[in-house]
């Protein structure tokens, strides 16, 4: 992988931070503005003049915007906009794809993730990611949850039964497998797979949860358990969601993205963006013109 991703030391903590002119476009950085009035907490991640290329293609192009803490942050586009190549930078999972080169800025907790001997190991335990396909270790229930936990050097048992109880609580499937734990989870529904994705990324310890489309393979009543979960684990993280559900976003999130062709066209309290959108091309997509 081609790296280029420049140092630069994050801003101090405070109500202003580097975004777009305008606090719904994230397309021109440098300028000094609130993003949320009264919010006086520092984004848990900060992007400022992110670009991204796989090989001679400019996928991200100048992508500003700052995630805030214990919210739903939805990225929402139309197909090949780059909203899953962006989610993917917040813990370094493009770096496993060939020919990738980046430069400009991501900070998590004011530190540059791109900056040189970067613990990614750490940065994706911090960061943790549930894909689009429910994808569960051709283990039991139980050794799902724990893998993690054991990897990163916790043995004993009566602290992983802990952890993994926990886990599974806070993902709304205990009470589902309790009896079966050492059972295979490839028997599982696909909206408890992926609920076990769930608990098996909340058992290492996350403060960030990414979810890349997390529904798009599930009917409309395991989505639902994901969406309610979603709602309650913002209390104690911060989830950023790819959706191509424009009701979804609106149902789940606390600020929404629109990104197109590359650019963060508009960025702000999702309300704002989907009762009030600052932009033509945000209003036309999200009201169906295009797709």
């Amino acid at each position: 992988m081609v790296n280029t991703m420049t140092l630069a030391t994050p801003e101090p903590s405070g109500l202003n931070v580097k975004t777009s002119i305008n606090p719904l476009i994230g397309d021109v950085c440098g300028d000094d503005v609130t993003l949320h009035p009264g919010d006086t907490s520092f984004p848990v991640i900060h992007t400022e003049n992110l670009n991204l290329w796989f090989g001679e293609a400019h996928i991200l192009q100048n992508i500003c915007m700052a995630i805030r803490q214990n919210r739903v942050t939805a990225l929402i586009g139309p197909s090949g906009c780059g909203k899953s190549t962006l989610l993917r930078c917040f813990n370094r999972m493009n770096d496993l794809i060939d020919h990738t080169k980046i430069t400009g800025e991501v900070t998590y907790d004011r530190e540059n993730i791109y900056a040189p001997g970067t613990d990614v190991v750490l940065l994706r335990k911090k960061i943790g990611m549930v894909f689009q396909k429910p994808n569960p270790f051709p283990k039991s229930i139980y050794e799902n949850v724990a893998y993690g936990p054991r990897v990163h050097g916790i043995r004993e048992r009566c602290e992983l039964d802990r952890i993994v109880e926990k886990s599974l609580r806070d993902a709304a499937l205990w009470e589902e497998v309790r009896d079966r734990l050492s059972q295979s989870a490839m028997g599982l529904s696909g909206g408890q797979q992926q609920r076990l994705c769930i608990a098996r990324t909340l058992a290492v310890g996350p403060e960030v949860i990414l979810m890349d489309e997390p529904c798009s393979a599930l009917d409309p009543i395991a989505t639902a358990k994901i969406e309610n979960l979603i709602e309650g684990l913002k209390q104690r993280y911060t989830v950023i969601i790819v959706t191509h559900n424009m009701q979804q976003a609106a149902r789940v999130s606390d600020d929404t993205g629109f990104m197109y062709l590359g650019k963060l066209i508009e960025f702000g309290a999702t309300t704002q963006i989907f009762e009030h959108p600052g932009e033509e091309l945000t209003e036309n997509y999200i009201t169906g013109r295009f797709g």
